[in-house]
């Protein structure tokens, strides 16, 4: 059973989301400030941690910069009404893994835990070599080879495989790339990224059974 931090000052939201998650098996600590939810931290092992960002006492932002650097393989997703890009950013910057802007949908929300908890546990397992179909993939040294073939990646299009080879099979979404690996989503950032996922697909190509999968609007899908 994975182990939830819940930091969220609304006693109606908090609660329900608490009841929610647990309805899903996930055990649920609940604080309602950002100094009582630095105090829970401290005390236990979390498989994950959901952040208000507006609080009282220590901000979402304040207390998620203090966690990873207690915890820098904790991951997080802020949970909030700030949905200005300035405020994604800032998020992105303290180190979330997801940003959900407020009302909360409780299936998206669950959803979206999952996906950032198959990526932690992926990511902490493994993080050098990849099978893809017929392809060997050494994140490690960014050499992409079959049979007697070798490529070699540049940093990016290793870090953009990584993951997508991460989730493999499941939606990675765009922005969730763009902010990890660019710092933001504006147009001439996602341009660029689309270059890189080019190159990828070509490389791949050399195996019918390997695709990168473009889900309009959403992401990638990386299948075999």
């Amino acid at each position: 059973m994975n182990k939830i931090l819940l930091v969220e000052d609304d006693n109606s939201l908090g609660y329900i989301l608490k009841e929610y998650l647990q309805m899903h098996d996930f055990e649920v600590v609940w604080a309602k400030d950002g100094e009582e939810g630095l105090s829970e931290f401290k005390k236990s092992i979390f498989d994950i941690c959901v952040f208000d960002v507006m609080m009282p006492k220590k901000d979402g932002f304040s207390l998620a910069e203090t966690i990873k650097n207690l915890s820098p393989e904790t991951p997080l997703i802020f949970l909030t009404a700030k949905s200005m890009k300035i405020d994604k950013l800032k998020g992105f910057k303290a180190g979330c893994d997801d940003y959900i802007v407020k009302p909360v949908d409780e299936e998206e929300l669950i959803a979206r835990i999952r996906a950032v908890l198959r990526r932690s546990v992926k990511s902490n397992a493994y993080n050098e070599h990849f099978t893809i179909g017929s392809f060997d993939f050494h994140a490690k040294n960014q050499v992409l080879s079959k049979d007697e073939t070798s490529i070699h990646l540049t940093q990016k299009e290793s870090k953009v495989l990584e993951m997508l080879c991460a989730d493999m099979g499941d939606l990675v979404e765009r922005d969730y790339i763009l902010h990890a690996l660019w710092g933001d989503n504006s147009y001439f950032k996602r341009r660029s990224m689309d270059v890189f996922i080019s190159k990828l697909r070509k490389y791949l190509e050399a195996d019918p059974n390997v695709k990168i999968t473009n889900v309009h609007g959403k992401g990638y899908i990386l299948e075999v």
